[in-house]
Parts: structure tokens; C-alpha cells; sequence
């Protein structure tokens, strides 16, 4: 269809094909989007992100998302190398150091808490204030961070990226007032089903809440390709009044009490 056709955009995260950044980043390109890639340098280390820069012929920029000065250098880059102002970003950021070392929520290490959420959340903001503060986002441009259901209930696995992820759905939320007010810029957060990435089936438990999630939703589980083609609709000009907002995408997950599906099984017990 083309609706990202003359937009420039720069995404955050993509490490390998199973990343949902990876299909995000397709679909734009696909879209009529050119944009810039970017990653921690480690990250870039141990990805496959070069891969991807070629299939959507874009340029790969390292930045730490929690070091203003790596995004001042990654705003000044990329708009160079695109040739005007930003008109979308995502934030596929998240990491929880305590989390990939089994540390149990009642037993967590405080110097990786803050970790967890400098990575995961407060790159968010900091990503947001470099671009405000260089007025690099044109006009309507559109932010979307992705997010998951445990900022608003208790997943015992979860660990402290409930945390993290309740902290970037309230930036979204403030730093969108303020956005929208100066440039008419929209910030959302995408709640998305539990998907198969690297980072997310390294969760303890994650196929077994995986397939738990797929009875509960009426449409099953969304897909990072799905999810992608969302985010896209949030980059595209069919969303200019969306903003603030913490969107489901989840086949109805978030709003089902009990399916026949699992209850059927209950009953076999």
C-alpha cells in the first residue's frame, strides 16, 4: 500500500530474524519507509543485524539507548544519512539482567533492578528528551515502544520487567502530553502477545505461558509479523490522533477472564 512512502524513521532493537524490531523493520521497508538501524554495540556483536540493514538497505548506527550522547550523535547521523527530520521511531528495548539470572521477584539484585529499568524503561525517555531538545521528529511523527501485559498485572516470571515495562508505558504516556503539545508528535505503547524473540523466550516458563496465552485468546496468540504490520498502521498518517495510549495486541488476551479451552482441561482433571 505504501502509506510509509517519504517517511524516515530509526529503529531500536532489531538483533536477529525472530526479533519483533527485525519484522517491524521489514514491513516499513516494504511500506515505501527508509530508515536507520540501531543497536548496542554488544548487541550488534552478537546479532545478525548487518543481515538486515542489506535486505532493507538501510545503514547501521551503534548507540547505547541509556547514553544521551550516543543518541545526540544517532539523531545527528541518521538524519544526515536520511536527509531530513525523523517521522518514526520504535523502541524495542528490554533487558533484565536479574531476570537471565533466575533471581527470583523476592530475592532480586538492586544494582540489576536499575539496570532493568535504565535498559528497558528510561531509554525510552532519554531517547524522547534528546529528540525533543533537538527538535529532531517533524511534525506528526510517531513513536511506539513495545510493552507487555505484566505492566498492569501479576506474572509471577516476570520478575522485575513488570517494573520496567509500567515505567515505559508512563513515559509514553507524559512524554506524549508534552510531544503533543510542542509538535503534534504521538507516543504509544504496543502491549503485544507473548511472542517467540530471543529475549522473550529466555522468560522461565515462556512456552508454557506461551501455549497458556494461545488457549486464552479468542484469536490465539498475535505474531511478531502481525505485531509489525501494527506498529507500521501507528507509523502511518491513518493514526495522526492516536497518542498517549497503551494499545493491546494480544487476539483479546487482555480482556478474557476464562476460555472454554482451558476450562475443558480443568475438566479432564
Amino acid at each position: 500500500m505504501g502509506i510509509l512512502s517519504g517517511k524516515r524513521g530509526i529503529i531500536f532493537g532489531a538483533l536477529d530474524e525472530n526479533s519483533i524490531a527485525w519484522k517491524v523493520a521489514l514491513e516499513a521497508k516494504k511500506e515505501g519507509a527508509i530508515f536507520t538501524l540501531s543497536n548496542a554495540p554488544v548487541a550488534l556483536r552478537l546479532g545478525t543485524i548487518n543481515e538486515l540493514a542489506t535486505l532493507c538497505q538501510s545503514v547501521v548506527i551503534p548507540a547505547d539507548a541509556t547514553n544521551t550522547d550516543d543518541l545526540d550523535k544517532l539523531f545527528d547521523q541518521s538524519i544526515a544519512e536520511l536527509g531530513g527530520k525523523i517521522d518514526f521511531i520504535l523502541h524495542s528495548i528490554g533487558m533484565s539482567p536479574n531476570v537471565r539470572k533466575e533471581k527470583p521477584y523476592t530475592n532480586l539484585n538492586y544494582d540489576f533492578y536499575l539496570k532493568s529499568l535504565d535498559i528497558s524503561a528510561l531509554s525510552l525517555h532519554k531517547i524522547l528528551q534528546v529528540a525533543y531538545q533537538k527538535d529532531a521528529i517533524n511534525e506528526y511523527g510517531s513513536v511506539v515502544a513495545l510493552s507487555y501485559i505484566a505492566a498492569q498485572r501479576a506474572f509471577p516470571f516476570y520478575g522485575d520487567m513488570a517494573e520496567a515495562k509500567a515505567a515505559l508505558e508512563s513515559i509514553a504516556r507524559n512524554f506524549g502530553y508534552h510531544y503533543g503539545i510542542k509538535n503534534k508528535v504521538r507516543i504509544n505503547t504496543v502491549s503485544q502477545s507473548p511472542t517467540a524473540t530471543t529475549a522473550g523466550s529466555g522468560v522461565k516458563g515462556f512456552d508454557k505461558f506461551f501455549k497458556f496465552a494461545d488457549q486464552i485468546s479468542p484469536l490465539g496468540n498475535a505474531s511478531a509479523e502481525d505485531c509489525a504490520k501494527y506498529c507500521v498502521s501507528l507509523f502511518s498518517d491513518f493514526t495522526r490522533m492516536v497518542t498517549m495510549q497503551n494499545l493491546f495486541h494480544d487476539g483479546g488476551f487482555s480482556n478474557t477472564g476464562i476460555s472454554m479451552n482451558i476450562m475443558e482441561k480443568f475438566e479432564e482433571i
